[in-house]
């Protein structure tokens, strides 16, 4: 029987770098960078988790987009809305379409980029 591990933030963004450079193999190109957007999305959500629960405890058994409204109470507001933003790009992002092509490496990329100054900014 494997342990089992709480995921942290860090642990996530690090999963995210190695889907995008292609170090964890056995998905093809596109399901690496979707699983890279959920990986970054999840990332975003505990550290808004993290943030919301030092401020409100028990904030945590809400739903995500009113933790992400409920974000504007104990941030900058220009944070919180980039933090809304960035989260409905990496949902579409994570999520097959049968008629859209799926996120490239670049907008992944940027995403990262931005997940990692957001998780910055949020600190808890």
């Amino acid at each position: 029987m494997t342990a089992r591990f709480p995921a942290s933030v860090e642990g996530l963004l690090l999963t995210a770098d190695q889907l995008l450079e292609g170090e964890l193999t056995g998905a093809t190109t596109a399901g690496r960078h979707r699983g890279a957007c959920l990986a970054l999305r999840t990332a975003l959500e505990l550290r808004v988790n993290q943030v919301l629960e030092a401020a409100v405890p028990g904030s945590s058994h809400t739903t995500g987009r009113a933790k992400l409204l409920l974000l504007h109470s104990f941030t900058r507001a220009e944070t919180a809305r980039r933090a809304k933003a960035l989260w409905a790009q990496l949902s579409l992002g994570c999520h097959y379409h049968l008629y859209e092509l799926g996120p490239t490496y670049g907008q992944v990329r940027a995403w990262r980029a931005e997940v990692d100054a957001l998780v910055q900014e949020l600190v808890h």
